[in-house]
């Protein structure tokens, strides 16, 4: 099996702990959601950003009890998660993977184009997602979207909040965040946080169990200087665990119908731990006149153990199954160094920002068979594997050709500036020229790229029709290096390349509290993965070009006095180089919606609920694969008992509605989503 890489002034109900985003240009209130500079690069606004932005809150994070990124993102209008197995999961946004998520703006594209595990939101103030291709903003021309991981900071003033909740399936929780300053001055602050998350499924002997602590440092080393460090420890460990998942089709082609959505094909050995730490330190100066520098260094650490099953194919009750144990280890290390201010130009003034990036990951891995010659590939009653009867193969044996041993790095230096033409006319402009290398080997095959002086160019015009209304236009040109993709030669796949344009325009309504987005997108790409297989080893990629066009549109912030609103609309259509619909598994149309309203007659209390709906999906081979149009319900109630106790109820899947996770990339299995199930929560804050 390959070992993949994982993938980082609140104005707030008393039942939420308020934080000071030192990063941010204004703070987000309630579902007002406003990006993180680090997310935008430019220093730029939602409004003056010629790209859609969608801010997930912690307010809304907390209102629904979404504690991971999978659920965090079936919220944001432009995703869709593509849970593929149990613990692996991929996103994709415009019909295309997004392989870019950043820590407070930090990240390599090669580090986080697959989910392994959860990423918990317990560190995390909100999540930031910016659509489309990142050329200038955020490291590569990927058309898809750059999830941002927005950390929580120290704040000036003490607070402290503790939460804990129980479930459906025995799940039960508790988030303990304390934040505030050292010192009798101020100047040096500090956060700690810690989360416990453990329970069963749905899903026949699965359960997980989630540990995070993370500590936060600021200090104020000068009047123009502050330095801020962390350390976060992750484990995530989970037992039953899939490789692969459900057949949906047997041998012959034919479909395999399950009569309870629990069916797994895990077994009580199998299990897939993640454990990661990261460390970081941030440096902040101001040189005064609005000049700033910011110099971010993050190391991380990442080690997975897994004992895996898949099924390869069901004839009847004969299941053709492979197995195996690896280990793994990677070691990252990324750094940034950027600065930015305004300057004067032709009677004008103008924004710059330029710096520099590097990022390099060593991945060693082993994996473990029964033998050598054909690993542990066996065949077994397929009752059995449902019952969860198949015994574990001894895995005794490796070899070099069962390894990786791999080193990626990748240097970049850009610059952007965003020019006022006029009054209302804005231009942002710049580039980022890129270095990637890779060396070393993966199950026997070569690993190696070598890409110098590739320039991705950034354009993009906003025009102001008002104060509360403007329209946009950007291009960018696609430069994407794939590290993780593996052609059918046993060599990495060329780098994707192509362009990207979108239009758009942005407004805003009840007193600059309801923020709107429009937007119509179109890009090209070559060297696409069209479809992967498993060859018994690893597996290949088959590459090809696309095209997508579509729509994409969005209502954020407070419809009126304790009405909060995050909603949005998609359409996407996908085309191969022959014209072909391709990417079925991607819905053509989809509705993401989370709303909440605060009673007038009855202020301590909060109602709400929690939309999505999105047309039929199907394999691009097999019709028989396919998952109909579908929606899901999920209501929430929360009351406040005083200024320091509340409680809150949510209930999602209220329609019971039995569905299938995901077709991503012609898969031909696939596990069901949760039932109806239930949270209880009580937090007290100070």
């Amino acid at each position: 099996m390959p070992m993949a890489q994982a993938a980082d002034d609140l104005t707030l109900p008393i039942t939420q702990i308020e934080s000071t985003q030192e990063g941010t240009d204004a703070a987000s209130v309630g579902y007002e959601g406003r990006a993180s500079s680090s997310t935008t690069k430019l220093g730029l606004t939602d409004k003056e950003t010629p790209q859609g932005v969608t801010t997930i809150t912690r307010q809304a994070l907390d209102d629904f009890r979404i504690t991971g990124i999978k659920n965090a993102l079936r919220a944001a209008p432009s995703v869709t998660v593509e849970q593929t197995e149990s613990d692996r999961t991929q996103f994709t946004s415009r019909g295309f993977d997004i392989n870019a998520f950043e820590y407070d703006g930090v990240g390599m594209p090669f580090v986080g184009g697959l989910l392994i595990g959860e990423q918990d939101l317990a560190e995390y103030e909100q999540i930031d997602v910016l659509h489309g291709a990142n050329g200038l903003m955020s490291g590569t021309g990927n058309p898809s979207a750059t999830v941002n991981f927005v950390r929580k900071r120290p704040t000036d003033t003490f607070q402290a909040q503790i939460d804990t909740s129980v479930g459906s399936w025995d799940s039960r929780r508790v988030d303990v965040d304390v934040a505030g300053p050292l010192t009798d001055s101020g100047n040096v602050r500090g956060r700690f946080i810690y989360s416990h998350d453990k329970g069963n499924s749905w899903m026949d002997r699965y359960s997980h169990e989630r540990n995070i602590a993370a500590g936060l440092l600021a200090l104020d080393v000068s009047d123009a200087d502050t330095v801020t460090m962390g350390f976060s420890q992750h484990n995530s460990d989970a037992n039953g665990s899939t490789w692969g998942n459900l057949p949906l089709v047997d041998s012959a082609g034919n479909p395999i119908h399950y009569s309870s959505r629990s069916s797994n094909i895990g077994q009580p050995w199998t299990y897939w731990n993640l454990h990661t730490q990261r460390a970081f330190v941030e440096l902040k100066h101001d040189f005064g006149n609005d000049w700033n520098a910011t110099l971010t260094a993050t190391g991380v650490q990442e080690k997975q153990n897994t004992n895996m099953l898949y099924v390869g194919s069901v004839a009847d009750d004969v299941a053709g199954a492979y197995a195996n144990h690896t280990r793994s280890e990677a070691h990252q290390l990324l750094g940034e160094a950027k600065v930015q201010g305004p300057f004067s130009l032709f009677g004008r003034e103008h924004q710059l920002t330029f710096g520099t990036a590097y990022g390099r990951t060593h991945q060693k891995g082993q994996e473990y068979d029964e033998n050598l010659e054909d690993g542990s590939a066996f065949t077994t009653s397929f009752s059995g594997i449902l019952a969860g009867a198949t015994p574990m193969p001894s895995f005794g044996v490796t070899s070099e050709a069962l390894g990786q041993n791999f080193q990626d790095t990748q240097k970049s230096v850009f610059a952007g500036a965003r020019f006022s033409l006029a009054d209302d006319l804005h231009w942002i402009a710049g580039a980022r020229m890129i270095s990637a290398d890779g060396k070393g080997d993966s199950y026997g095959s070569e690993h190696s790229t070598r890409e110098h002086g590739e320039v991705t160019p950034y354009t993009g015009l906003v025009y102001d029709l008002n104060d509360a209304w403007s329209v946009y236009g950007s291009w960018t040109k696609i430069f994407n290096p794939q590290y993780n993709a593996v052609g059918t030669d046993g060599r990495l796949l060329d780098p994707q390349e192509g362009k990207s344009m979108e239009v758009g325009v942005k407004g805003s309504l009840m007193d600059d509290h309801l923020h709107l987005t429009g937007a119509l997108f179109k890009t090209e790409q070559r060297n696409v993965v069209m479809s992967s297989f498993y060859d018994g080893r690893q597996t290949l990629s088959i590459p090809g070009d696309i095209k997508s066009h579509g729509l994409e549109l969005q209502a954020s912030g407070e419809i009126t006095p304790g009405l909060d609103l995050l909603a949005g609309y998609t359409y996407v259509h996908v085309d191969d180089d022959e014209g072909e619909r391709a990417r079925q598994y991607v819905p053509a149309h989809a509705v993401r919606g989370m709303l909440t309203y605060r009673l007038p007659s009855l202020p301590q209390m909060k109602v709400g609920t929690r939309v999505s709906w999105q047309t039929k999906v199907e394999n691009d081979n097999n019709r028989a694969i396919a998952q109909n149009a579908y929606g899901l319900v999920d209501l929430m109630t929360s009351y406040d008992i005083d200024s320091h106790w509340s409680t809150s109820l949510n209930l999602n899947n209220v329609t019971d509605r039995k569905y299938l996770l995901s077709l991503y990339n012609n898969a031909t299995t696939a596990s069901y989503g949760a039932p109806r199930n239930l949270t209880a929560s009580v937090t007290w804050t100070y």
